[in-house]
């Protein structure tokens, strides 16, 4: 079986570039998708987004209300199947769970009693709710189980290195999270860990790290799970490709990275536990070793391909489109996965989802409402007679009839005013401007040409290439927030690619370059 990894950067946006949720899913020929940073709410899980023949979907929406994460991250795994019921399919989970916390309303399913999730996940009895219900708000995670193994699908959270505030969520996520594993580990539970977990464990997976770039605690706390390191926890890709350099898997999108691959490996696929032959207990028998067949990054995903842009200047991605997500999916194939017990899709599987079922019904019931009313229109074009009419088969009721009869009414009751004094045309105004106003016109172009021109000559070139740079602004909080910058227009790359950004930076205006010497 082939279990596959992508963060989607937006499903919908994911859905257009394809055409329909089923060629996206398909494209990736998997029998398990995860995608994170689904960007939906609850309230969006339409069957346009979740439903797919022949897939069983789970989903993780954000939950908080707090400014800037409505409609942010979210997760969604997406199961191959023949049958949703009495299937012996790996793919098919035997359980289903939002979040990794136990506190989720419904986190088990959507017909759920609210009063059957107040017990403590076992591991986790020593956080307090309010502390495990704001870590799963965010919709960061969905646990499948599938028999051999349990599947976390995890949307890691990003913290820059100045947010003290996300940073202490950060290590509180990983913390609760490691706790969830080591419970499922005590019983003997295998398990794999996929998703974008915003971590690049070591040099090898960042484009620019420096002397001290494995110092970080999120860094070293990822390279303490593997096994190299006393941990329990394979790194698939770099077990299958230990040596392999520039295996990224995210790039950014404001400085064009992609270009000259110039980006992180933060996307992983984990894997821990015991093999499933009977001999399980043999050295050098385990999950990876004996089931893993493959592992790679599907860089044919990525947005920028050679030739899709003929110059290297990238003008912060204003002179190209580039369709997709700033990411590529990884994927790991198995082998000698038995099947398992019939069974059935779990509760928390959107086929039960209110919303769905309820968009479903509303979707027939209107499509009937505008066949019923095409046929009271071809009936009257028939006639010739502007009034409703329908016979004992039609669909049309009171208020419908009523609705018709205003609308009606409202169009016989409109009439053309005739009002001399009306605005001129835009063609009248024209014709009846002076000579003296068509050279003043004339005037203010040539000026605002001249104006151009000076904008542009001011400026500058950057030093590396002597082209025109691109001006910027600063977002970030602080005393320079709001000014002005220029750099270098070409995408980013290594240092020692010539073709690549020189680095240039200068301030728009001499105060802020009296600020930057101070």
């Amino acid at each position: 079986m082939k279990i596959a990894t992508y963060n989607v950067n937006g499903l919908r946006p994911r859905i257009s570039q394809y055409g329909s949720l089923r060629k996206l899913l398909d494209s990736l020929d998997s029998d398990i998708i995860c995608f994170q940073e689904t960007k939906l709410s609850r309230q969006e899980l339409r069957a346009d987004v979740v439903s797919a023949d022949g897939y069983e979907s789970f989903f993780s929406c954000t939950r908080s209300l707090e400014k800037g994460r409505t409609g942010y991250s979210g997760v969604a795994t997406f199961c191959k199947v023949n049958s949703a019921f009495s299937s012996n399919e790996v793919a098919l989970p035997l359980d289903a769970e939002e979040g990794f916390t136990g506190v989720l309303e419904n986190s088990k399913g959507f017909t759920t009693k609210k009063h059957d999730l107040l017990t403590c996940v076992e591991g986790l009895e020593g956080f307090n709710r309010d502390e495990l219900l704001k870590i799963d708000n965010e919709g960061r995670c969905i646990i499948t189980d599938h028999g051999h193994f349990v599947l976390f699908n995890i949307y890691g959270p990003r913290a820059a290195s100045d947010d003290t505030e996300r940073i202490e969520f950060k290590l509180s996520f990983y913390k609760i999270l490691q706790k969830r594993w080591e419970s499922f580990m005590l019983k003997g539970k295998r398990i794999i860990v996929v998703g974008d977990l915003n971590i690049a464990p070591s040099s090898i997976d960042r484009c620019d790290a420096g002397p001290d770039f494995e110092n970080n605690e999120f860094r070293s706390w990822f390279r303490s799970l593997l096994v190299e390191n006393g941990g329990l926890f394979f790194d698939v890709f770099r077990g299958k490709h230990p040596e392999r350099k520039e295996a990224y898997t995210c790039w950014s999108t404001n400085t064009g990275g992609e270009m000259f691959n110039f980006g992180s490996r933060i996307d992983h696929i984990l894997i821990s536990g015991s093999c499933l032959h009977e001999n399980k207990d043999l050295k050098g028998h385990n999950f990876f070793s004996c089931h893993v067949k493959d592992c790679d990054i599907l860089t044919q995903f990525k947005r920028w391909k050679p030739g899709t842009t003929p110059s290297y200047r990238w003008k912060g991605g204003g002179s190209m489109k580039l369709e997709g997500s700033d990411h590529a999916p990884v994927f790991m194939s198995l082998k000698e996965i038995p099947d398992i017990q019939p069974h059935n899709t779990p509760p928390l599987s959107t086929r039960y989802c209110p919303q769905v079922r309820g968009c479903q019904q509303t979707l027939v019931s209107m499509l009937s409402r505008r066949q019923s009313t095409e046929e009271v229109k071809a009936h009257e074009d028939n006639k010739g007679v502007k009034r409703p009419v329908f016979d004992s088969t039609s669909s049309i009721q009171t208020n419908d009839i009523i609705k018709i009869n205003a609308m009606n009414f409202t169009e016989m009751k409109k009439k053309p005013k005739k009002n001399h004094s009306s605005q001129l045309s835009l063609k009248s105004f024209f014709q009846t401007t002076s000579k003296s106003d068509a050279v003043e016109s004339k005037i203010a172009l040539l000026e605002w040409k001249r104006i151009q021109e000076f904008m542009q000559k001011s400026i500058p070139v950057c030093k590396g290439h002597g082209e025109q740079c691109v001006s910027r602004v600063v977002k970030k909080a602080g005393p320079t927030f709001g000014r002005q910058f220029y750099v270098c227009a070409r995408a980013e790359g290594p240092a020692s690619n010539p073709e690549a950004n020189c680095g240039y930076f200068s301030w728009a205006d001499s105060r802020s370059k009296r600020k930057q010497g101070k």
